[in-house]
């Protein structure tokens, strides 16, 4: 029987350099999208899909991340004190268990490869996720789970090593890793093959890699090996090519959409999609919306 997925990596060392000046004091992944930083999105993903332990793996400049998941003394007694008693309770239902956090450095930008491997003594000999915190995920229309549950679902299904996927037009996919296919199962399918950002035209399908991965602890066998890739850095890629050769890759599609708040216009984006997925809000931002582009 496979292992519980209980444990998430989350690589937060970025510079967020796309995002300066707005960058220069407050970490890309604690910019908000409607009234939850970045992170925040990304770490209530994970909790719904049953992670009990978070990892971040930070960098210089990046204590914010690690003050929003503390306690904060001075505020939580001020919201008692003014008897704000919904703000106080929606304030400690995000913060994590005592010990359910965990911090280390990624002292260099060697890549994303780089960055799980530093995770690789917390995490110890079972399985995980990986969850890219630029990317955040809202499920289709009239669905709950978000892209990391139904990863989760499909591990327990399959076992192996898992990575979730969406579909881009063809002439899009050199600028991502791509997946080949194999055996399909329906909302599952076999990977057969990876390569991390083909040439035009001779992409193996028009499924990308689009951050939520499960993987098995021999990954940072490989990743210890420090072999640099495409942009000289340490790719996740590559590590999960070799790792494939000896053991089983699926891949899920995910049933929503998946908002890249690493760029300015998907940031713009997910705002939106956010903003009209919040029933407090959505009304107004709606009639806001018809009246700029009427």
């Amino acid at each position: 029987m496979s292992k519980r997925i209980r444990k998430a990596v989350f690589p937060v060392a970025g510079l967020g350099t796309r995002f300066l000046p707005a960058t220069k004091a407050v970490p890309k992944e604690m910019l908000t999208v409607v009234d939850r930083p970045v992170v925040q999105h990304v770490v209530d993903e994970a909790r719904e899909a049953g992670i009990e332990h978070f990892i971040f793996v930070t960098g210089r400049g990046k204590g914010a991340i690690e003050d929003h998941f503390d306690m904060a003394y001075e505020l939580e007694d001020t919201l008692r004190r003014r008897n704000k008693s919904k703000e106080y309770e929606a304030l400690m239902s995000d913060l994590p268990a005592a010990g359910a956090t965990s911090f280390t450095r990624q002292q260099a930008p060697l890549g994303l490869g780089h960055a799980v491997w530093c995770a690789r003594d917390i995490i110890g000999d079972e399985p995980f996720a990986v969850l890219l915190p630029d990317m955040i995920t809202l499920p289709a229309r009239g669905k709950s789970a978000r892209c990391l549950a139904e990863a989760v679902a499909a591990y327990e299904k399959h076992g192996g090593n898992i990575i979730a996927v969406e579909e881009v037009k063809p002439e899009e996919t050199h600028q991502y890793g791509i997946v080949a296919r194999g055996k399909d199962y329906g909302a599952t399918f076999e990977i057969t093959g990876m390569v991390e950002k083909p040439p035009q035209g001779t992409a193996p399908s028009n499924f990308i890699i689009s951050g939520r991965y499960i993987l098995e602890p021999e990954i940072f066998a490989l990743l210890e090996k420090h072999e640099k890739g495409a942009g000289g850095e340490i790719q996740l890629t590559d590590a999960m090519i070799h790792l494939a050769k000896t053991r089983p890759f699926h891949a899920v599609r995910f049933d929503g959409r998946t908002y890249d708040t690493g760029s300015k216009l998907g940031f713009l984006v997910a705002n939106v999609a956010f903003g009209l997925a919040r029933p407090d809000v959505a009304e107004g931002l709606r009639a806001e919306l018809k009246k700029m582009l009427d």
